[in-house]
């Protein structure tokens, strides 16, 4: 039996096909544009989405039998708003996870709905990424669109409902909306009134391995797909990588160096801090995780190399780099503004420190470490929950420089791993799949069999002591300018 795992990123849908037993046949991309109609704002149609996939189902099946292929499951960027008519056709671009329209209603959720009030129904607080304020910010700006909506989809979702008719959602993606109760795995009935939403508006929940349904026979037919093909819920990008990484269960971690960046950390309880600084959402194994979340990780790097340098030579912009934990030039990484743990869609990126001896190296260098130093700053707020965390697994395609893994595991001071089969939320997209198809009796099962780690990078305690110190520098830079009403 095959499975297609989709990755519904933001530049591109990846596809992947794999037979059972976990083996990767052929991967495919189709990218789609991102609008950004004003400064801070983020969107895209989802139309081309579904464009894109179709297309890249095609491709993938060309030298193979659809017939074989049994189910079908994504892997999809979160919060983003997609609302549907009464004719389940999109009313207006979807409104993405990066987009900071929406922060004067994320701060009517955290100051006068209460952050008290959010953590209790949700398990969360507002960020101006998540799809609530978002609904808000519509039913404000855009009343004509407000009235119109009869179905409110995350991403992939979209992707779902077009391949099955079917209107559905797993876990793990809702858990970013803000108006799920992520403790309970279920809506939040107190925060659909206080978004003026109905609850018809929402689709049904799932696990991200349960199956919602088959794929629709016409569907079948344009791509030579077997009509019994099942579709599984899915799960949001990270909580799919994440078992593309095996990091299920207890204590796991992996670190995404994608678009974005994250730290994800796995529990079979639930939790969530005081501060609310981490994200505290459901995992697709079943249990729980917590999430930090930077809005620029991998994208300051194509930003600094291909916008400003104007070259798409990565590597060598990276050679002559040797000397770890001594740079004297910061980076910090909001190009976006930023999520966690800062939650301020208005702070930007800048270079602090340059003087007439600072290199293109020196600027190069600054930015890897500047996306690694935020990273660290999740880290921390992980460790003031009590957690500990030794070891963690890296993805993205920020990790394919060997160069960067070393920085991120001297400024965490663990150690990181990689899978043999590095081809995150698609690949624990299949895997959802093949569990939904019954291949294996849990996701934790298909994990176990599937997964091969090795040991990517240790790191070496000087270099770590050297970045401890940078780190605490760096800390204190945000604070500085923030303070100074720059932000």
């Amino acid at each position: 039996m095959l499975y297609i795992g989709i990755d519904l990123g933001t530049s591109a849908v990846k596809i992947l096909l794999m037979k059972d037993g976990g083996r990767v046949l052929k991967t495919v991309s189709e990218s789609y544009p991102v609008h950004f109609p004003q400064t801070g704002w983020s969107e895209q149609n989802p139309v081309d989405w579904f464009n894109g996939t179709v297309k890249g189902i095609k491709r993938i099946l060309e030298g193979f039998d659809g017939s074989e292929v049994g189910g079908i499951s994504f892997g999809g960027q979160m919060h983003g708003l997609t609302l549907l008519d009464a004719n389940g056709d999109v009313i207006r671009p979807a409104i993405l996870w990066n987009d900071g329209r929406s922060q004067v209603e994320s701060d009517y959720l955290n100051n006068e709905v209460g952050k008290e009030f959010l953590s209790k129904h949700t398990g969360n607080i507002s960020f101006a990424g998540f799809t609530a304020p978002k609904v808000l910010w519509v039913k404000k700006n855009e009343p004509e669109n407000f009235a119109k909506i009869a179905k409110i989809l995350l991403p992939k979702d979209y992707l779902a409902y077009r391949l099955s008719g079917v209107f559905a959602t797993d876990v793990s993606d809702a858990s970013g909306t803000l108006y799920f109760d992520c403790e309970n795995r279920k809506w939040s009935d107190a925060m659909i009134e206080v978004l003026s939403m109905k609850k018809e508006w929402l689709p049904e929940v799932y696990e991200s391995y349960e199956v919602i349904g088959k794929i629709l026979p016409e569907v079948a037919d344009e791509l030579g797909i077997n009509k019994d093909c099942i579709i599984a819920a899915g799960a949001g990008d990270n909580a799919a990588a994440a078992v593309g990484m095996g990091i299920i269960g207890n204590g796991g971690c992996n670190i995404s160096l994608g678009t974005s960046g994250t730290i994800f950390i796995s529990s079979d309880k639930f939790k969530n801090d005081s501060q609310n600084s981490l994200h505290a959402f459901d995992h697709a194994d079943g249990g729980f995780h917590l999430m930090g979340c930077m809005l620029s990780a991998a994208s300051c790097n194509k930003w600094w190399v291909s916008d400003i340098l104007d070259t798409e030579d990565y590597d060598k912009e990276q050679r002559g780099i040797e000397v770890l934990g001594e740079n004297k030039i910061f980076f910090l990484p909001y190009l976006m503004g930023e999520r966690s743990p800062l939650n301020n869609p208005n702070c930007r990126a800048m270079f602090v420190g340059m003087s007439m001896d600072t290199t293109r190296l020196d600027m190069t260098q600054a930015v890897l470490e500047g996306v690694a130093f935020a990273l660290r700053d999740s880290f921390e707020c992980a460790k003031k929950m009590g957690l500990e965390i030794t070891s963690s697994s890296i993805c993205g395609g920020g990790a394919k420089s060997k160069l960067w893994r070393q920085i991120v595991a001297n400024v965490l001071g663990i150690e990181l791993t990689q899978t043999v089969n590095d081809e995150g939320p698609a690949m624990g997209a299949a895997i959802l799949a093949a569990v939904a198809c019954g291949e294996y009796k849990s996701v934790e099962e298909a994990c176990n069999s599937i997964v091969i780690k090795h040991v990517s990078e240790v790191p070496d305690p000087e270099i770590t002591a050297r970045y401890e110190e940078r780190y605490k520098e760096f800390s204190k830079i945000y604070p500085t300018f923030k303070e100074a009403g720059l932000w």
